[in-house]
């Protein structure tokens, strides 16, 4: 018989909440309604604080926390939304902005995109760093998918669906920095790589354009997610 679970009293902007010891401060915050941005994130993944748009402050500690990897504990003290929070979330997206080549105008996912919306969220209208414009390849050897490099912002959600969720390890990252690219299998063309099993899932998880189905024109691309949540709890499931 399973120890019941260490229940734990902390404190998000202010509220008085209880969790669970296991539980990450994100995971709790979200049962309660309390909105932290976030884009690598995505319920039925792990998650690698990849983003670090979920930092947050706690009492007692002078650096910033990723909210997806810190569990909660007894008496912390958290705050999640603060002027130094809101300008370091606002770099972090104009960042992703100049990093590559996002033209929205002519996305695929114009006005679905995680990426465009935490943009708005936050109040950007100007990107403050030069733009790099990087002469990035747009894969399409797929049958039924395509990859366009400008439109990526290295979350690794594809890597992680493709691993955790359809076993297939088809995604990978080569590279380093802002030199980092999605690449599949050795670094082949996607319709090339034989672990594929074209299921679509790393395509539905992709919060930008980054990743598509053919035949789709401007806007017209809505991601399906919810699977995910249900295809996790079902693996989980299986391996009691």
């Amino acid at each position: 018989m399973k120890a019941p679970l260490q229940v734990t009293v902390l404190q998000i902007d202010g509220r008085e909440i209880s969790a669970h010891a296991d539980q990450t401060i994100l995971q709790v915050a979200l049962e309660n309604n309390i909105w932290i941005p976030t884009l690598c994130h995505l319920e039925g993944l792990s998650d690698i604080g990849a983003c670090r748009l979920c930092l947050v402050e706690i009492q007692g500690i002078a650096k910033l926390q990723p909210a997806c990897a810190t569990r909660v504990r007894e008496g912390m003290q958290v705050v999640t939304r603060s002027a130094r929070l809101d300008k370091y979330r606002q770099s972090i997206i104009e960042l992703l902005f100049a990093e590559r080549n996002h033209i929205c105008s002519v996305c695929v996912v114009n006005g679905h995109c995680d990426l465009q919306y935490l943009a708005r969220k936050l109040g950007i209208e100007h990107v403050h760093f030069p733009y790099m414009y990087p002469n990035l390849p747009v894969d399409a050897s797929h049958e039924r998918f395509a990859l366009d490099q400008n439109r990526c912002i290295l979350c690794t959600r594809c890597v992680r669906v493709c691993s955790e969720v359809e076993g297939a390890h088809t995604w990978d990252i080569k590279g380093s920095g802002i030199q980092s690219r999605v690449i599949t299998d050795f670094d082949q063309p996607w319709g090339e790589a034989e672990s594929c099993t074209s299921c679509g899932k790393c395509v539905n998880v992709c919060p930008t354009g980054a990743l598509f189905q053919k035949g789709k024109s401007v806007a017209e691309m809505a991601k399906q997610r919810g699977f995910l949540p249900y295809l996790t709890m079902m693996r989980e499931e299986e391996t009691k």
